[in-house]
């Protein structure tokens, strides 16, 4: 038989590592900003809460497409893990060797990325630890100190539609009539904005902004991907196994008392109710094939956000074997909250009908250590800054359609999502 001459062969992989790790973790004195550690080029981050991990510099990368690229990318890191020499006097999720990954949401044409960074600052439950990983022959020593404050990203020029909203319109239009075809029950459409700021974008302002309005969800950076995700796909600590599942949407006011009634509303809502339960037997379904005990709520609750409110759904069990957090995360991509259900017929129509490259938008993002402990959630609320051109950044946002969707429903939910990033990219 032939080889395959699309496969990535065994030394594509080898290349990828740049030499043997060193790998020194230690206690540090608690740092009361993570985020103003970073500085300008090379950060990455995964914050909540104030609590999480930020990084810098580049010790290795590797980058990834095709439908193998999560075993590829775990075979990867699985090897450099196994060749490193590690110092790690924290013993704890997140020290030791770490890597932070962003994976494209389709298999063509996407591109993954993983970023082993040269310096790694963790925070959690009041304690802090220092990270450094180097290969051999770099100097193994690092300052860590706040820097300076970033610069805004000045004027904001008018946004270009990546899709006219007239077209995407037309695409929920098309959905909702086949799912009332019987072809299929829900299925997630998503559009794009480009928008050019006056100064090149730097990370470090919108992750300040998004961590700053919205506390509660992941402020993640990794090789320019951007963005405050509320959906937790799923941690991995030990043999506990937890996934926040969120679909059905409404605005947030800032009446209290009408965000009050749009909360009720929501839970009230047939339509946001059965997209929310695709969401989470898919979750659901996906963990028990590694996981014991699981709890799954019988009802959703309310997660209210600055600019929106999601019905949300809590997922949790014992692992019971030793999938690491990467696999797991392989395991659930794509869920009904991002893709649809079924998932092949939902996969199948958004290639034919929404014409837009996701690219790692709606794919995991997140980190993982070498004893299979990490985070991945879901990129949402996100942007990806142009390699080409540092002054544009494509938004994201996509709307989960059912049989009771209302197209121009759809649009404002859409513009609603899109408020967190654009939000960021404002300088007030």
């Amino acid at each position: 038989m032939s080889a395959d001459p699309t496969s990535p062969s065994r030394s594509e992989d080898d290349q990828a590592l740049t030499g043997k790790l060193r790998v020194r973790s230690i206690p540090i004195p608690e740092v009361d900003d993570l985020l103003s550690l970073l500085p300008s080029h090379d950060a990455v981050s995964w914050v909540r809460e104030g609590e999480g991990l930020v990084g810098w510099g580049e010790a290795a990368r590797f980058e990834v497409d095709g439908a193998e690229r999560f075993s590829r990318a775990s075979r990867w890191w699985a090897r450099l893990c196994a060749e490193a020499s590690v110092d790690d006097s924290v013993m704890r999720p997140g020290s030791g060797p770490v890597v932070f990954a962003s994976f494209a949401f389709d298999a063509r044409p996407g591109n993954s990325v993983l970023v082993v960074p040269r310096v790694v600052v963790g925070l959690r439950d009041g304690k802090a630890w220092l990270t450094v990983m180097s290969t051999e022959g770099e100097p193994g020593d690092v300052d860590v100190a706040a820097t300076a404050v970033p610069p805004t990203p000045g004027r904001i020029s008018s946004d270009v539609a990546g899709r006219q909203i007239g077209q995407w319109k037309a695409s929920v239009t098309e959905a909702i009539a086949r799912i009332n075809a019987g072809e299929l029950d829900k299925v997630v459409l998503a559009r794009d904005v480009v928008v050019t700021s006056e100064r090149p974008l730097d990370p470090r302002h919108l992750l300040n902004r998004l961590s700053s309005a919205f506390p509660g969800c992941w402020a993640f950076c990794v090789d320019g991907l951007i963005g405050a995700t509320p959906e937790l796909l799923v941690r991995r600590e030990g043999d506990q196994i937890t996934s926040r599942v969120l679909a059905g949407t409404v605005r947030t006011d800032e009446d209290s008392g009408e965000d009050g009634r749009l909360a009720q509303e929501l839970l009230g809502s047939d339509k946001d109710q059965e997209e929310h339960s695709y969401a989470v037997t898919s979750v659901a379904a996906a963990l028990s094939a590694h996981c014991a005990d699981l709890v799954v709520p019988i009802r959703p609750s309310v997660l209210r956000l600055a600019n929106v409110q999601h019905l949300a759904t809590d997922v949790s069990g014992l692992l019971v074997d030793d999938t690491p957090v990467l696999a797991l995360a392989a395991s659930l991509h794509p869920t009904a909250a991002v893709c649809g259900t079924p998932t092949e017929r939902a996969f199948s129509l958004i290639r034919r009908i929404e014409q837009l490259d996701r690219g790692r938008y709606a794919g995991p993002v997140g980190w993982m250590d070498a004893n299979g402990d990490g985070e991945f959630g879901i990129a949402l609320r996100c942007g990806a800054i142009e390699k080409s051109s540092p002054n544009r950044i494509r938004l994201f946002a996509g709307c989960g359609i059912v049989a009771g969707s209302d197209p121009g429903a759809e649009v404002e939910e859409s513009e609603a999502k899109l408020l967190a990033m654009r939000h960021a990219l404002s300088s007030d």
